[in-house]
């Protein structure tokens, strides 16, 4: 069980004294104070926190299931051992609820933002969320992290009393400011978020709780070490062009010289685990520095700390930023990657321009939601349906509805 130092007892202390898998939940934790309730009022559960319970409901939910057949770069046909959406996402939690102990904070809140930050992913990945984007662009556009606030709160239809999955304001708080606090009153995000504006404000301007910091940049150490993997894998990159990257490149080297007989997917294994990390270590240290400096006494001393208080060090940032320019140029803009995705957004926006024009082409209760809307509904409607498809269905879809199969390789 969690433990808590005694008050009067408290020490600046923002993790380096726990002993290895101890737990001792900050004042600035987010558990520390009750949550700030839920959308819909309920019963507390008898033997889950808030945030475990939120927890369960992203993981029971329909939008999560539907990740495992969710592009993350390579479509899951190209090969079983590509990362999904939701392997993604399992690596995210894993990543976030380590940083999360060690920094003392609630690490089920953390693991409850990671599970459920890409439940608005279209199918195909990114390639999906530009085309309907652009197929949106006259009706509010598309966003992921948009559709994602979309889903916990309106799309999800299981539960007799609620839309949603009724989440609490923290973990809505953490979705809603995934990358950090929204300046602009216009942005995609915003906009869903001013509806909850009525029940309770999520102060956009200002910083998330540490808790769903820490999601954010799981999410980046995550995503930046499979897709090396993955690249590797797919042979689109080699040890060579590595060995020239920023952080990276001085791990190949180790690697290497420690066995340059092993088996290429034991080294590639062996380089991903150790950028996790170096990048997991310098995010730990770096926070410790900047809570020592804000020495938060509450979760609300981290919202209003006028900065993110859980954050790589200059160095890292700067070597990240380069390695991710190596990445697009290397991995995500390479043309067998590019081919593929050109042809997903092609699928994406003729299945949307045809069941917009078609009603006829929606199942039955969305066909019947669709009829009572007007123009602007019926777009986001039709956005809302094609958004949740995993590839395969979208493919299905495809074939289903223009006779013919969608080629994508």
């Amino acid at each position: 069980m969690p433990t808590r130092l005694k008050p009067g007892a408290e020490v600046a202390d923002y993790g380096q004294k726990l002993r290895p898998g101890e737990r001792a939940p900050a004042p600035y934790a987010a558990s520390a104070v009750p949550t700030r309730g839920r959308l819909h009022a309920e019963p507390n559960c008898t033997t889950r926190s808030p945030f475990q319970r939120d927890r369960d409901r992203v993981l029971h939910s329909s939008a999560f299931r539907r990740l495992a057949y969710k592009t993350q770069v390579f479509l899951p046909h190209e090969g079983d051992h590509y990362r999904t959406r939701l392997t993604h996402t399992l690596e995210v939690a894993q990543i976030a609820r380590t940083i999360a102990r060690q920094l003392r904070l609630d690490e089920d809140l953390a693991e409850t933002i990671a599970l459920a930050h890409d439940l608005g992913h279209s199918p195909f990945g990114h390639a999906g969320e530009r085309a309907l984007d652009k197929a949106m662009s006259d009706f509010g556009g598309f966003d992921h992290n948009a559709q994602s606030v979309r889903v916990v709160t309106k799309l999800e239809r299981k539960y007799l009393a609620f839309d949603g999955l009724n989440l609490t304001w923290e973990t809505l708080e953490g979705l809603v400011k995934h990358n950090g606090p929204l300046v602009k009153p216009g942005s995609p995000v915003a906009k869903v978020a001013r509806h909850l504006d009525d029940w309770c404000s999520l102060a956009l301007d200002k910083w998330a709780s540490a808790e769903a910091q820490v999601a954010s940049l799981a999410d980046d150490i995550a995503y930046l070490s499979h897709d090396i993997d993955d690249g590797l894998r797919a042979g689109l990159i080699s040890l060579d062009a590595l060995s020239e990257t920023p952080l990276v490149g001085r791990i190949v080297r180790e690697v290497v010289n420690l066995d340059r007989d092993a088996e290429t997917g034991r080294s590639i294994y062996e380089i991903t685990r150790r950028m996790i990390t170096v990048m997991v270590a310098d995010v730990i240290e770096e926070s410790r520095r900047r809570l020592a400096a804000l020495a938060p006494a509450s979760d609300n001393d981290v919202r209003a700390a006028g900065g993110a208080t859980v954050a790589f060090s200059e160095h890292m940032t700067g070597d990240l930023a380069r390695l991710r320019r190596f990445l697009f140029k290397s991995v995500y803009h390479h043309r067998k990657v590019l081919d593929v995705m050109e042809r997903a957004e092609q699928i994406v926006r003729e299945l949307f321009a045809r069941y917009n024009a078609d009603p006829a082409s929606l199942p039955e209760d969305w066909r019947e939601a669709f009829l009572t809307l007007d123009p602007h509904g019926r777009a986001r409607l039709a956005c809302d349906f094609l958004a949740g498809q995993t590839d395969r269905y979208a493919i299905a879809e495809y074939r289903r509805l223009f006779d013919a199969t969608a080629e994508l390789r």
